[in-house]
């Protein structure tokens, strides 16, 4: 996804491995959620998981972060808070009533050969699960903190990161997989009581023609990294643009 985003950002990150792009505040509120359910579906009181993630929060400088607007030390002091209001209200949400699932293993990391595939492909999974809908099957389950709910679990977004996941927790478990399942939790509260969490799920048996497409596009995009190419910024980037055009135009990666 950061190569079709934007091809000299990958570059940078995956190739000359420098990691010096300052996140979001909304990605520290993410990685804090994710923190503090590793230590919740590993054992952890939901008072010791919160404050594993708070921790984290706190822990990230101020120049690892990309504040936007926020430019004094007064205005990033002020956003730093907001961060915390955020992440303590979103897992608050996902810890008062949290799934019931039988846990076979957290934040589950693997690197895997694929048949047809040039390249072996990595996943990290947030936790791998029983399935209840097909017994000897696992499925696996994957958490979201958010602004706003996505528009449905056919997002492509969501079918590409379900196959990943699919292909190394395969490998990893020895076992059928059979689902894929989101939660998002939403980190702004909703005004009319509404539910702040939102699950979706991809059945891999209804998505056999999806794994034709995801096959084709990793070949497509392994050919295309392989031959001999310009890597180019992308301004429009949400995430990363304005630092990958300051990449561009100070010629600070060669070809």
């Amino acid at each position: 996804m950061a190569f079709l985003r934007n091809p000299l950002a990958w570059y940078k990150r995956y190739v000359e491995e420098i990691y010096d792009t300052p996140t979001t505040p909304a990605a520290v509120v993410g990685s804090a959620g994710h923190r503090a359910l590793e230590h919740f579906y590993n054992g952890a009181p939901k008072d010791i998981a919160i404050q594993k993630g708070l921790e984290y929060v706190r822990s990230i400088a101020d120049f690892e972060i990309h504040f936007g607007r926020a430019k004094s030390r007064k205005e990033k002091k002020e956003k730093r808070k907001l961060m915390e209001v955020d992440y303590l209200r979103a897992i608050g949400y996902y810890l008062a009533r949290p799934p019931k699932h039988t846990v076979l293993g957290v934040e589950v990391r693997g690197l895997v050969e694929v048949e047809g595939l040039p390249l072996p492909i990595k996943a990290i999974s947030d936790l791998v699960v029983a399935s209840r809908v097909q017994e000897g099957a696992i499925d696996i389950v994957d958490h979201k903190f958010v602004s706003a709910f996505s528009s449905g679990a056919t997002k492509p977004l969501f079918i590409i990161q379900a196959i990943f996941n699919y292909y190394t927790v395969r490998e990893l478990f020895g076992k059928p997989v059979r689902r894929f399942i989101v939660y998002e939790c939403k980190k702004t509260k909703n005004a009319d009581g509404r539910t702040q969490m939102r699950r979706y799920e991809i059945d891999f048996k209804k998505h056999k023609e999806d794994f034709a497409t995801f096959h084709r596009l990793i070949n497509d995009a392994t050919e295309e990294i392989a031959r001999h190419r310009i890597y180019l910024p992308n301004p429009s980037d949400m995430f990363e643009g304005e630092n990958s055009f300051d990449v561009y135009r100070f010629e600070l990666i060669g070809e």
